[in-house]
C-alpha cells in the first residue's frame, strides 16, 4: 500500500499569512543588511546580521532554498557573532550560471566570508544545511584551516556503494507560472516530502522563493532557484570529503529525518574523526529549523558554548 500523499503546507491559507508566534514575530523583525557580492562574474545575495569585529558565524541553505531559510535564526545569534548568509549561485536571489561546480561554490563560501567581514575577530564558524554542507565540506577538506569549526546538519553523505538518489529538484525544464501568488503559494512543498508542524515558517521561506514575472514572460508568479542547476553540477566523491577534516567537524540531523537513518549516521561517524560531536533534534525531519526551530537554536547554542 502505498503512503499517503503529504498535503501542501498552505492550502489551507489560502494566501493569507498563517498566524506566528512571538518569538518569530520578532525574530524576522531584525532586518538583516542586504547587499550583493560578484564571485566568478555572477551577483550573489548577501545578508548580515550583529557587528563586525565579533566572531564570524556563516549560515549556508540547503537545495532550492535562499539565505532567507535562516532570517529567523540568525537573530539569535547576532548579540554575540558577525552572522552572515547568502544564496548560492542559481539560488535565491543570486545569477544563475551557465555551469556550476564544487569548486565555484567553495569560492562563494569564502567571498562572501570576507565580504561580511566574518574574518574580523579571527576564524569563523560555518554551518550548513542540506545540499550547504557538501560544498561547505569541500570547503573544509581543502581550505579547513580558514575556518574554526563547521557543523553538518542533515547532509546526507552516501556511504561508499551505496547508490545515489535522484537530487530534488532536478528538472530538465522552466518552472511553471502561477497566475497568481496564491495559486504559487498553495503549491509550495519540501524536499524531501514531509509535514509542516509551522507553516508560518513555510510561508515565509515560499514567499521569498517567488518572484513576479511581467506579462512577456506570460505573467505571474514563479520560482527563483534555476530548474536546470542539477543538469550543469555533480557533486562527485561526497563521502570522501568528510575524512581527514582540516578543522573541528559537529553533525547534527533532525531525529525523525527519511535522509539520515542510523546507518548513515554511523557510516558518516566512521569517516569523521573520533570524538566528532553528534546531535540528534528530537522530533524533527529533514528541515530541523522548520520543524523544531528553537530546539536547533539551542543546540547549536550549546555547542559553540563547549566547542571546539
Amino acid at each position: 500500500m502505498s503512503e499517503p500523499e503529504i498535503p501542501a503546507p498552505l492550502v489551507e491559507f489560502g494566501g493569507a499569512v498563517p498566524p506566528a508566534p512571538p518569538w518569530f514575530a520578532r525574530a524576522i523583525a531584525v532586518e538583516p543588511e542586504r547587499s550583493r557580492i560578484i564571485v566568478h562574474s555572477a551577483e550573489i545575495e548577501m545578508l548580515t546580521w550583529g557587528d563586525r569585529g565579533k566572531p564570524g558565524l556563516l549560515l549556508l541553505h540547503g537545495n532550492g532554498a535562499h539565505a532567507d531559510w535562516w532570517s529567523f535564526i540568525a537573530p539569535f545569534f547576532a548579540a554575540d557573532y558577525r552572522v552572515a548568509a547568502f544564496s548560492w549561485s542559481g539560488m535565491g536571489g543570486s545569477d544563475h550560471r551557465a555551469t556550476y561546480s564544487i569548486d565555484g561554490f567553495v569560492a562563494e563560501i569564502f567571498a562572501v566570508a570576507d565580504a561580511a567581514g566574518l574574518y574580523d575577530a579571527g576564524l569563523p564558524t560555518v554551518v550548513a544545511h542540506s545540499f550547504g554542507g557538501f560544498p561547505m565540506m569541500a570547503a573544509v577538506h581543502s581550505q579547513g584551516e580558514r575556518f574554526a569549526a563547521a557543523v553538518i546538519v542533515d547532509t546526507p553523505f552516501r556511504p561508499p556503494g551505496e547508490p545515489g538518489g535522484r537530487p530534488p529538484n532536478a528538472t530538465n525544464r522552466p518552472h511553471r507560472i502561477y497566475p497568481t501568488l496564491t495559486d504559487a503559494l498553495a503549491r509550495f512543498r519540501f524536499a524531501p516530502p514531509q509535514g509542516c508542524p509551522n507553516p508560518f515558517i513555510a510561508d515565509y521561506m515560499a514567499r521569498k522563493s517567488l518572484v513576479e514575472v511581467g506579462a512577456s514572460d506570460g505573467g505571474g508568479w514563479t520560482w527563483r532557484f534555476d530548474p536546470f542547476l542539477w543538469h550543469r553540477f555533480e557533486v562527485g566523491d561526497a563521502p570522501a570529503l568528510l575524512a581527514d577534516p582540516r578543522c573541528p567537524v559537529a553533525l547534527v540531523w533532525g531525529e525523525r529525518s527519511m535522509l539520515m537513518p542510523p546507518t548513515r549516521i554511523a557510516s558518516m561517524l566512521a569517516l569523521l574523526p573520533p570524538g566528532t560531536p553528534a546531535v540528534a533534534i528530537p522530533d524533527a525531519e529533514h528541515h530541523v529549523m522548520v520543524d523544531q526551530p528553537l530546539a536547533f537554536i539551542s543546540a547549536l547554542r550549546g555547542l559553540f558554548a563547549g566547542w571546539p
